[in-house]
């Protein structure tokens, strides 16, 4: 059975992990917010798992247990917040927008002494009103709870590319394709097209930030072609893959 270690203050500051790093599951009494600075960063918990690109950052609640995962070379940011402190009200992991104000802000607050300076607290409450202007990002990819769709979506994690309808995975797992339909709707919240662009978009930014080119992310991760590709990354995130922050 695994540890879960607990730490009971979330710490605040700079990490580095090396591509294929990890930090196995773990809990803080206190929020944090998780920054990849470099490369991109998955946390998974019972619940799914999130991947965060230069572009984002991971609101992950107090008490949570979570594992993070390096892809690329990671510069991690950790920014501990009390746990009676929740400017955003949210109980559950969520991606979030970081501009390039916020992006500093989160910067400099990790890479400066954790002291109680009236400069430091300064900052944080800054910081603290643009995450309130961060607005919330789709890239949560919930995990089932239904052995059917555990075994449907094991099938597509291992290769997202299976272009597969629902209609020819159901023969495989033994279940109807209506059933199927009806449980990613009750289980996941979401259509089945809707989860695979999903764990599309999740592997697609993990090539990524291992500086795999567009045109081979956009065929492993099942798209017709790079152009598909790009348009729903685009519309995704608001920018192309070719100017994806790179590890």
């Amino acid at each position: 059975m695994t540890q879960i270690r607990h730490q009971p203050i979330a710490p605040t500051g700079t990490q580095w992990l090396t591509s294929g790093g990890a930090i196995d599951a773990h809990r803080h009494d206190d929020h944090q917010i998780v920054y990849a600075g470099r490369g991109a960063l998955t946390i998974t918990t019972s619940a799914g798992s999130w991947v965060a690109p230069g572009t984002r950052a991971i609101w992950v609640p107090a008490g949570t247990v979570h594992a993070h995962q390096a892809h690329g070379e990671l510069e991690l940011h950790l920014v501990g917040l009390p746990a009676t402190e929740n400017p955003l009200a949210l109980d559950a992991p969520t991606v979030l927008a970081v501009g390039p104000l916020l992006r500093e802000l989160i910067v400099a607050y990790t890479r400066t002494p954790d002291d109680d300076s009236p400069q430091r607290a300064r900052l944080r409450a800054v910081l603290l009103d643009q995450l309130l202007a961060s607005s919330q990002q789709p890239l949560h990819l919930p995990t089932p709870s239904s052995p059917l769709l555990q075994t449907l979506c094991d099938i597509l994690r291992a290769d997202p590319a299976d272009g597969r309808t629902l209609v020819e995975l159901s023969r495989q797992v033994g279940a109807s394709d209506r059933t199927l339909s009806r449980l990613f709707h009750n289980d996941l919240g979401m259509t089945f097209p809707q989860w695979r662009t999903q764990l599309r978009l999740h592997h697609a930014l993990i090539l990524l930030a291992e500086k795999t080119p567009v045109t081979a992310v956009a065929h492993r991760c099942g798209w017709s072609s790079a152009s598909a590709f790009i348009d729903v990354f685009r519309r995704t995130f608001g920018h192309t893959p070719g100017s994806h922050p790179k590890a």
